[in-house]
């Protein structure tokens, strides 16, 4: 039977034990992306990293703890930008750069954002606890960042947690569904695009005047 990596152990991994972590995180990141958790198999993992099972599970106890680090992973990257609102500069800036952010997300961590969707397409039985424990509390707090923007007159009105939804839904739509948009756009910059889409209409959204047309 294998002994516990090091550090199970208590003491530090070493290179070789980090090395073979990232790269085993790196395959079934492509795998549950690729094929969902449910249709990500331990060995298709292991085939990807070009290690054993047995090897696998030296490093994890099984296909769900790998599914719930790279989530962990993930939710601090996703989080990033939207902890980045500062409630003291320009709202408009303020909520246009933050979506770039998400954008540029989409373009760089694709396999990031499907992993993500799927988790929340089949109920995030894995996320659950941290979507009410971690995201809730953040969403709640930007939501009222926004809404005093929008009582001190600053942005038009809007739902801000609708808002959120709506960011999302649009930047997340060129990962989710990046070989439809793929064969819709053909070989012209997708994201340059884009951006420049979506950063016109939020912006005629949120503007104080964008009611006066």
């Amino acid at each position: 039977m294998p002994q516990a990596p090091a550090a199970q152990a208590g003491r530090k991994p070493s290179r070789i034990q980090l090395r073979n972590r990232k790269r085993i995180l790196e395959a079934a990141l492509e795998v549950f992306s690729t094929h969902g958790y449910r249709g990500a198999t331990l060995d298709q993992i292991a085939a990807e990293a070009g290690l054993s099972k047995p090897n696998i599970l030296y490093y994890f106890d099984g296909k769900e703890e790998i599914h719930v680090t790279l989530l962990n992973q993930l939710l601090d990257a996703w989080l990033a930008p939207l902890h980045a609102i500062d409630p003291a500069g320009d709202p408009l800036d303020e909520i246009l750069t933050y979506v770039r952010r998400k954008l540029a997300m989409s373009r760089d961590l694709p396999r990031e954002s499907r992993l993500f969707a799927n988790e929340i397409l089949q109920g995030a039985p894995r996320m659950g606890p941290h979507l009410e424990s971690v995201l809730k509390p953040l969403v709640d707090q930007t939501s009222m960042i926004i809404q005093g923007w929008i009582a001190a007159g600053r942005l038009s009105p809007v739902d801000p947690r609708h808002l959120l939804f709506s960011i999302w839904a649009t930047t997340q739509h060129y990962a989710d569904f990046e070989a439809q948009v793929g064969v819709l756009m053909g070989e012209v910059d997708v994201h340059a695009g884009a951006s420049a889409h979506l950063e016109a209409m939020f912006g005629r959204l949120l503007r104080p005047n964008a009611a006066m047309g």
